[in-house]
């Protein structure tokens, strides 16, 4: 039988003429053709871990099936032809790069389809690891588009008046400080910002400040000096955001950074509608300590979260300022507990609250996060961080 592959009458694939083959016609002898051509086509995009896959042609898939038939053997035995494909390029392809394989997120995808003559590169993302400083209010963490126009910037033939022309609700967010130097250092073709959890647009980012990831869509770049982009970054924002020092990171930190479990502490300036003691605030803070909060879903974000209610804990509360119908509040909470409304109490919609407890109602002035924290175990797991 004359054949090539690896399901052969113990006739060994170095002595059969691969072109003599019927059932890869030939494609056997274009290995090293096929494992040029990807390393051609991913040019200078730098990468560290690849995957070969393949397209065979329909008729070679067709006769590597019933080659089996012939011999009477399991469909599944041996080595399927568009195995060692995808096996035999591989091999190649590392040894002409220096890059190693790999089977579950390599950093370039090779895909050889035979049938169209083509190699189709798929370029995974990169991803740097960071937490951000939010030093000025008014900010969001993500780029917040206009209403008016849906992101435009366009009324008709003019510019929106909403956002004179910008197309955003505000002129700049956390995300457009860093993402887009990231994203041109790195020379992707797109960015994504991804927080864990993220603050009130009109509240400062304090203390270490908030863990966050940005994904780089198609890098061309991924060594990159982590160091020097921190500094880039900085630079840029002029005070109205910092990054502490950014690592490169896995796939696996975008999905920690947005699911792990993580406490807040918060500073809170609060005005009471009438003269509180500092007696009565400490035993309102007392009382919020280690309780349990229940909280239906607070007005200001009724139009886009579900209406709910929600218990979370407040683990630690105490006052550091009181004087008369102003003070501030420390804070230590759950993730998830709506700050504001603990305070004010939301018209009855959270319980317990300081207004309630002290008897008049109360505003929060100014809102500052001190810290973001893993309760189960830290962001910076080196598992994650490369």
């Amino acid at each position: 039988m004359r054949v090539c592959g690896n399901l052969q009458d113990d006739t060994p694939t170095k002595d059969v003429d691969a072109d003599a083959c019927w059932v890869c016609g030939g494609l056997s002898q274009q290995f090293d053709h096929w494992a040029e051509r990807c390393v051609d086509a991913v040019g200078e995009t730098e990468f560290e871990t690849y995957q070969v896959g393949s397209r065979p042609p329909p008729l070679v898939v067709e006769n590597d099936r019933l080659l089996r038939e012939l011999i009477g053997v399991a469909p599944d035995a041996g080595e399927s032809f568009r195995s060692e494909l995808n096996r035999e390029v591989g091999k190649r392809v590392g040894r002409l790069s220096g890059t190693t394989v790999e089977f579950t997120r390599p950093h370039v995808q090779f895909i050889v389809d035979v049938e169209a003559d083509a190699v189709v590169v798929e370029v995974n993302s990169a991803f740097i690891y960071g937490r951000y400083r939010k030093l000025r209010r008014d900010i969001p963490q993500t780029k917040w588009p206009c209403s008016d126009c849906d992101g435009s910037g366009r009324a008709g033939r003019t510019a929106c008046p909403a956002c004179e022309g910008t197309g955003f609700r505000y002129a700049t967010s956390v995300e457009q400080e860093v993402a887009p130097i990231v994203e041109e250092i790195m020379e992707g073709v797109d960015s994504r910002f991804h927080g864990a959890g993220r603050e009130d647009v009109d509240a400062r980012m304090l203390g270490e400040g908030r863990p966050f990831v940005v994904e780089v869509l198609e890098p061309r770049r991924r060594a990159v000096n982590t160091e020097a982009l921190t500094r880039a970054i900085n630079a840029a924002a002029d005070g109205v955001v910092e990054v502490s020092p950014l690592r490169l990171a896995s796939y696996e930190q975008v999905e920690r950074v947005k699911s792990l479990a993580a406490s807040k502490r918060y500073r809170a300036e609060v005005t009471f509608d009438r003269p509180v003691t500092e007696t009565q605030l400490a035993a309102a803070m007392e009382a919020l300590t280690q309780q349990e909060i229940e909280q239906f879903t607070p007005r200001r974000v009724d139009h886009r979260r579900a209406e709910l209610t929600r218990i979370r804990s407040v683990y630690d509360a105490s006052v550091s300022e009181c004087d008369g119908t102003d003070a501030v509040l420390d804070i230590h909470g759950e993730g998830g507990l709506y700050i504001k409304e603990l305070i004010s109490g939301d018209a009855g919609r959270t319980v317990p609250s300081v207004a309630e407890l002290v008897g008049t109602a109360a505003t929060v002035t100014a809102l500052d996060v001190l810290a973001v924290t893993g309760e189960d175990e830290a962001f910076e797991d080196p598992a994650y961080l490369l």
